[in-house]
């Protein structure tokens, strides 16, 4: 293994050579604190190349007491902490270029508020790496009319030399990080963890705490508290848990079944309903939702205008289709309200979620409801409404629903388990009081259909429709944000899929379908058991088995959106159903 000297060295004889002269980096050097480490560099693209390096920090030098990662969830709150530390130092000494703008040499992946697992960084006992890409420098100068790039030595001695170990040692050595935000980021995630154990053992599907600041423009950003109106819980409802760390947290628990939530939609209900919908991941200190936990196998359904379907059962939702669609293998390039938010249905059960949260504001009104009022004055109708299905869903197929809406919803009362209201984000308890109104269920217009032989349906995947390449280039998986992801020559719209995390869990997806398809999907397993297998292989193998690169750009993505993810894939093909 070369030394810092060496690299010194290399670096001063590259200064001004040819740009693929890069890849005379590729390598190990000791750095006497820490080891970087290059394994391969693309030198297809000259401007704007930034390679991979893993920096390996040993515990000798870096101190991370064990007591802070003894544990898979305090683990991965320290992972995040790091990784958040470093984005943190890095952002600060960003340098600025002639026309005064910041220019960030080095890259690392950059959380928001939400804590999860990921590949950039991996602590261990003996160790901590981080993945982290660096922007190689270059002058560029115009020689007989045709640009020339070559290598500036100089900055590049500066990223490495100066930049890099400033970042190594203000974020990754324990004797520079605050003790007390350390034990404030991990408690804070173990708490969060324990009290999603507790809803598994007292049959609940979610938790907020009393106090919860849940409203919020963007997930992103950090709102200003002190305008925000914390949630308050009725004393009818109030339950307390005992965390670890923060004793006694006072809250509200939604309990498994049918539960109604009523509020008009600026009334804190919307806001509740999404703080419920992120809570399936751990938030950060300070956040205001740390202590909004759900189960993690909750859904968000939304209708979804124009989005394609493969072969979904929707005939628990149709008896027929105006577009002439088989309900029971229906399939469209372009679905409406109704039949897109009744096949997500469908697909977040085959993929085994357990509990469905549905908001009248991202619904479509014929298929959450209708008006059982005016219906002995309408011919018979050929669709279910939700309402009309929901207790059979909930009863036969052992489920939870969360249902929430202001003029939408009144089915829902006669049928519901619990029902809360939401006035001014103060939750009350109004099931008595609902349940004297005099309202009709709905009644299924087809109630011979079994919901769970429905279910035990496969989709069988045809490989071929799970295609990431472009011409030449095998593998094309790109996103900046969560609303879209490049898969190839298809863009899927993810803008209804709203419980994904951010842009690296996107990515992730997109690896997991490629990942699939190469070593399942040409096995011929059906989707519910693939999804079953890549979830076992990232458990068991961790991200890096996705990529056959090196790479610190992935989260850890749940199952739910995996399928999400591929029923929305435009070139998405089914190739048979199985009983």
């Amino acid at each position: 293994m070369k030394d810092k000297k060496e690299f010194y060295n290399l670096l001063a004889e590259l200064d001004g050579q040819p740009f693929p002269e890069y890849q005379k980096l590729i390598g190990d050097f000791d750095f006497t604190r820490y080891v970087i480490k290059c394994m391969n560099m693309d030198l297809t693209e000259e401007a704007g190349l930034r390679p991979v390096f893993s920096i390996r920090v040993p515990q000798t030098i870096s101190e991370i007491p064990e007591y802070l990662f003894d544990s898979p969830v305090r683990r991965t709150a320290m992972e995040d902490l790091l990784l958040r530390r470093m984005a943190d130092r890095i952002a600060s000494i960003a340098h600025y270029d002639q026309n005064g703008l910041a220019r960030r040499h080095i890259h690392v992946a950059t959380p928001n508020q939400k804590i999860l697992p990921r590949n950039a960084l991996l602590l261990t006992r003996e160790y901590i790496e981080v993945r982290i890409e660096i922007t190689l420098p270059v002058r560029t100068m115009v020689v007989d009319g045709e640009p020339t790039v070559s290598i500036d030595g100089a900055m590049a001695q500066q990223i490495f030399y100066e930049d890099l170990p400033e970042v190594v040692s203000n974020s990754l050595l324990y004797c520079n990080i605050d003790i007390a935000e350390a034990d404030a980021h991990v408690n804070c995630m173990e708490d969060a963890d324990r009290l999603r154990q507790y809803l598994g053992a007292s049959g609940q599907v979610a938790f907020v705490s009393e106090g919860a600041l849940v409203s919020r423009e963007t997930d992103a950003d950090t709102p200003d508290f002190s305008r925000l109106d914390p949630v308050e819980i009725g004393d009818e409802l109030a339950e307390e848990v005992e965390v670890p760390h923060s004793g006694v947290v006072r809250g509200l628990g939604i309990p498994n079944g049918l539960t109604l939530i009523l509020g008009e939609s600026n009334s804190g209900r919307v806001d509740l309903m999404d703080a419920i919908a992120q809570g399936i991941y751990n938030h950060i200190p300070g956040d205001g939702r740390e202590h909004v936990v759900t189960v993690a196998d909750a859904v968000n359904i939304r209708s979804e205008v124009g989005r394609s379907i493969q072969q979904v059962d929707i005939s628990a939702f149709a008896n027929r289709l105006s577009d002439g669609g088989l309900p029971s293998s229906y399939s469209t390039k372009g679905a409406g309200a109704f039949t897109s938010q009744a096949a997500s249905t469908v697909e977040a059960l085959e993929a085994g979620a357990r509990v469905l949260l549905y908001d009248e504001h991202s619904s479509s009104s014929t298929f959450l409801s209708s008006d059982t009022r005016v219906a002995s004055l309408m011919n018979e109708s050929s669709r279910n409404t939700l309402a009309a299905r929901a207790r059979q869903m909930v009863d036969e197929l052992g489920i939870s629903m969360v249902v929430a809406g202001s003029s939408l919803v009144a089915e829902f009362i006669p049928i519901a388990d619990k029902i809360l209201k939401v006035e001014n984000f103060t939750v009350t308890d109004i099931t008595e009081e609902a349940k004297t109104l005099d309202i009709t269920p709905a009644a299924p217009v087809n109630d011979t259909v079994n919901l769970s032989s429905m279910l035990s349906r496969s989709r069988w995947v045809m490989p071929s429709s799970i295609d990431p390449s472009i011409g030449r280039e095998d593998l094309v998986i790109e996103t900046d944000d969560v609303d879209f992801l490049q898969f190839g020559r298809s863009l899927i719209d993810l803008d209804a899929v709203r419980q994904i995390a951010d842009a690296d869990q996107a990515r992730a997806i997109g690896y997991v379908l490629y990942y699939a398809k190469l070593r399942y999907m040409d096995e011929g397993y059906p989707l519910r058991e693939i999804l079953d297998l890549v979830d076992r292989d990232l458990s068991n193998e961790g991200l890096n088995a996705l990529a056959r690169d090196v790479r610190g750009d992935l989260a850890r993505p749940r199952r739910y959106e995996v399928a999400a993810m591929l029923n929305r894939l435009p070139a998405f093909r089914v190739s048979h159903v199985t009983e």
